[in-house]
């Protein structure tokens, strides 16, 4: 019942879960006097879900399981149950076991080529809590990224304002509360292989004079010890190992310092510390930061968007643009000035008594750094550069790698990234740590497009999207085209060249059910029950990219929708697609839609068939009740 005013209250029929019109019909047709047997359901699972290669035992598994849940008994049965009717049936496609994406294929990618053939799942400025300018620093979303699966970790390193010889992590010249370093690094070290095997990359944003650095040394010696990678005498890796080969190893990786001690007339005075290029409404931050450092800073939780954006983007976030969008908005664009490097040098010596010290400290720090990394002199045609004796990583901001492409280096880039490592970072401007499109720099061969966990909206679901693919193991091989000499990349730049279609994908979207377990009955309408509607779309190359137009009409009134809706998308590079379900509530008397779930998953390892597709928050976590909230 829901209240109307005070003294009048509305009844509404509580709906029920019940099979769609087509789940009754294809039930029918693959069962007997309502019954689907073993060999009905090995039928259905060959003919219908096109399984690989299904046995009869594993059609008996299912029935067991099911009548297990349900307590079905079937006459004369023995040891093994006689099969499915309608309601258990129904009841197995929205379990677990007949998720989109495999649950029992695991890491099954090719993972013996070299890193460089791999997207790494990445995060930026992993240790804040929430904005860039006055959130907390803390070792928990090094934890949670670790725990959901991140292969790269950002630390940005500064000397402690409270130890003489500390080093403590923090967003330089804002109002974050700083972290100890070493909590950062135990952090990693007991969470980097519960979610995944397989290397984690440490990357260090570096502002430490030498004799810091051999204290960072000393610090990833002790608690690693044998977990890092450590460079052969030629110090430059030749080519980057394999992610195989690399199991349970960690890597660190960050512009190393100088071999020798700077001439004197080089030296920065003893009482300057390195220049940071910081955005003029940070610059106001940077004289009070040692100040705040050592106090606790007042921070905020991520906030959310203005309330002067739309409904639909201050429920979900903006809408993520393709790459015609920001190239033309890009080329029309002047002053849009990066203002964050994070190939940044490092600080000048400390005192001048540690002046021998600094010498022997750097080396030690130099020693442990497999992935260098750094910009050569000049522009974007250097920087581009692939050198046949080394490999190296660089790094890009957001707007660099857009001007880049608007520039035509996107072939350099794909050449660049076939050998190399290419790290993409959110432009400086994102204060509210939002998040940026990753597909533009996917297209391009880039491995590590370093996110704002913490976050939650569009480009984030993306994100997460990709990396459910291999077994959610944190690296997903790069498409094929993207490591050949030459192919299909060549004509994904040229605007004027039309893809041929690969795939056509076809999607129906049946019902949802599951918003009664996970919310009060009042969450979406204080005076019915929710109007919920989908909207189904792709997110991939300009070519396929499709905005959430396409829809679902509002079913008024119930908690177990039923929509019966097909959608189709042609699509060119289907290795790169990922499909985007948005689940809303129509609210006509707010004019504002309420969050009902979302989900997103790679095209390409979909599982053909009826399939159950759980949703999750605007986090990107699934929601807590694990049968609440599917969409079939």
């Amino acid at each position: 019942s829901y209240r109307v005013c005070f003294c009048f209250r509305r009844w509404f029929h509580v709906g029920v879960s019940e099979p769609p019109e087509a789940i009754e019909s294809l039930f029918n047709q693959y069962s007997e006097n309502g019954i689907m047997t073993v060999d009905h359901l090995h039928r259905f699972l060959v003919e219908v879900q096109k399984e690989r290669n299904p046995k009869k035992e594993d059609a008996q598994a299912i029935i067991d399981s099911m009548d297990d849940q349900l307590n079905l008994k079937h006459p004369h049965s023995s040891d093994q149950r006689k099969g499915l009717n309608l309601e258990a049936f129904f009841k197995y496609l929205l379990s677990e076991k007949n998720s989109p994406l495999c649950p029992s294929r695991g890491v099954h990618q090719d993972m013996k080529a070299p890193l460089s053939h791999y997207f790494i799942y990445t995060g930026h400025n992993s240790y804040l809590t929430g904005n860039q300018l006055n959130s907390k620093c803390s070792a928990g979303p090094i934890k949670d990224a670790l725990k959901r699966g991140l292969r790269g970790i950002e630390l940005d390193l500064w000397p402690s304002s409270k130890k003489k010889d500390g080093v403590e992590v923090c967003h330089g010249g804002t109002l974050t509360a700083p972290v100890d370093l070493t909590t950062c690094l135990e952090t990693i070290k007991n969470y980097a292989f519960d979610a995944s095997e397989y290397p984690v990359v440490i990357t260090f944003e570096d502002h430490l004079p030498p004799h810091l650095q051999g204290e960072v040394a000393a610090l990833l010696t002790r608690i690693f010890d044998k977990e890092i990678l450590l460079p052969d005498d030629s110090e430059c890796l030749k080519e980057f190992p394999s992610p195989e080969s690399l199991k349970g190893k960690i890597i660190i990786s960050t512009k190393p310092p100088e071999d020798k001690a700077k001439d004197k007339e080089n030296e920065l005075p003893k009482s300057t510390s390195c220049h940071v290029n910081f955005p003029p409404f940070m610059k106001m931050f940077n004289h009070t930061r040692k100040k705040v450092c050592g106090q606790k800073a007042k921070h905020q939780e991520y906030p959310r968007p203005s309330a002067s954006s739309s409904a639909d983007e201050a429920e979900w976030g903006e809408e993520v643009p393709n790459l015609k969008g920001i190239v033309k908005t890009t080329n029309g664009s002047t002053n849009d000035k990066d203002y964050s490097d994070e190939e940044g040098s490092t600080n000048a010596d400390g005192d001048s008594e540690k002046t021998q010290q600094n010498v022997v400290e750097a080396p030690k720090y130099r020693h442990l750094i497999s992935m260098h990394a750094g910009k050569p002199k000049g522009g974007l045609k250097e920087w581009l550069k692939v050198e046949v004796d080394r490999v190296r990583r660089l790094s890009l901001s957001e707007l660099q790698l857009e001007r880049a492409v608007t520039k035509k280096y996107g072939q350099d880039i794909v050449r660049f990234t076939q050998s190399n490592v290419l790290r993409v970072y959110p432009k400086g401007l994102r204060i509210d740590s939002s998040n940026y499109n990753p597909l533009i720099a996917w297209s391009h061969g880039a491995q590590m497009v370093a996110f704002n966990m913490q976050g939650y909206g569009r480009p984030l679901w993306l994100m997460h999207g990709m990396f459910r693919a291999n077994g959610g193991c944190g690296y997903v091989k790069k498409p094929e085209f993207l490591l050949e000499k030459t192919g299909l990349y060549r004509d994904l730049f040229d605007s004027e060249v039309n893809l041929p279609v690969k795939t056509t994908l076809k999607v129906t979207l049946y019902s949802g059910e599951g918003w009664d377990k996970e919310f009060h009955h009042t969450y979406f309408d204080a005076c019915s029950p929710p109007d919920f509607y989908a909207k189904v779309g792709i997110a991939g190359v300009p070519g396929d990219t499709s905005s959430m137009t396409d829809q679902t009409e509002p079913i008024k009134d119930s908690w177990v929708p039923a929509w019966n809706k097909e959608f189709k998308f042609q699509l060119t590079v289907p290795e790169l697609a990922l499909l985007r379900i948005e689940i809303h509530e129509r609210d006509d008397i707010l004019q504002k839609d309420d969050f009902g779930g979302q989900t997103c998953l790679p095209v390409s390892e979909l599982r053909q068939g009826i399939r159950a597709v759980p949703l999750h928050d605007r986090k990107g976590n699934e929601y807590k009740k694990r049968e609440a909230s599917h969409v079939l």
